[in-house]
C-alpha cells in the first residue's frame, strides 16, 4: 500500500469518525451545545471557584464524574422510576454521587478541599447535571448517555478552564500556580475577585458570539 493510498484511508476513517453519531454526541457538548459558553448553565461555580486554574479543573473534573455517572444510572433505570417520583429519584441519585466526590476531594486534598467549600456540595443542584437527567438520560440508552455526560461534562471542564487560565494569569501572573511572567508584572487583582469572573465570562461569551455570527454568515 503506497503512501497516497495510506492518506486517502487515514482520511476516509477520520471522516467516518467526525460524522459517527457516537461522535456527534460527545461533541456537541464539548463546543456546540458547551453548557458554558453556549447553554450559560452552572453559573454559580463557574463564577465562584475559577480565580485560579486548578479550582476550575478540579470542579469540572468533580461535575463531569457526578454527570457521568448519574447519566448511566438514571438510563439504566428509566423504566423503573416511576414519572410521578423522577425529579426527586434523580436528585437521590445525583446527591449520592456528589457525597462520594465530596469525601473522596477532601481525602486527596485538604487545601484544594477548602477552596472549593460548599460548591461541592451544590453539585447537586447543578442545573447541567439535572437538566441532561431529565431530558436526555431519562429517554435514551446508556451508552447513548454515557457519551452526552461525558460530552457535556468535558465541556464543562474546558468552560472552566478557560475562565481560571484567564483569571489566574492575569491576576496572580500564575498558570496552575507556576510562574509565567517577571515579577516586573503587575497583577490585576481584580481578576480573581468576584467582577473578575463576570469580565472573564463576558469576553469568553463574546469570542464564542463572534465566532457563530461568523459562521453563519459564511
Amino acid at each position: 500500500m503506497n503512501i497516497e493510498t495510506k492518506n486517502r484511508a487515514n482520511d476516509g476513517f477520520w471522516a467516518n469518525l467526525a460524522s459517527s453519531p457516537s461522535t456527534d454526541e460527545f461533541l456537541k457538548g464539548l463546543w456546540r451545545e458547551n453548557p458554558v459558553f453556549v447553554q450559560v448553565l452552572g453559573m454559580c461555580p463557574t463564577l465562584a471557584v475559577t480565580n485560579t486554574a486548578q479550582n476550575g479543573l478540579a470542579m469540572g473534573l468533580a461535575t463531569t464524574f457526578v454527570l457521568l455517572m448519574s447519566n448511566i444510572l438514571i438510563s439504566s433505570l428509566r423504566n423503573v422510576i416511576p414519572k410521578q417520583v423522577r425529579i426527586a429519584s434523580y436528585l437521590l441519585i445525583i446527591a449520592t454521587f456528589v457525597t462520594m466526590v465530596d469525601y473522596l476531594i477532601q481525602a486527596i486534598s485538604v487545601e484544594l478541599y477548602k477552596a472549593l467549600g460548599a460548591f461541592i456540595s451544590l453539585i447537586v443542584v447543578n442545573c447541567v447535571i439535572l437538566g441532561r437527567a431529565e431530558a436526555f438520560a431519562s429517554k435514551n440508552s446508556v451508552w447513548k448517555s454515557s457519551l452526552d455526560g461525558l460530552g457535556m461534562g468535558s465541556g464543562f471542564i474546558l468552560g472552566l478552564l478557560c475562565l481560571g487560565s484567564v483569571r489566574e494569569l492575569l491576576g496572580n501572573g500564575s498558570f496552575f500556580g507556576i510562574p509565567v511572567f517577571a515579577d516586573s508584572f503587575q497583577e490585576w487583582v481584580i481578576m480573581i475577585l468576584p467582577p473578575g469572573g463576570f469580565f472573564t465570562l463576558a469576553l469568553w461569551l463574546l469570542i464564542f458570539n463572534a465566532r457563530k455570527q461568523r459562521k453563519l454568515a459564511s
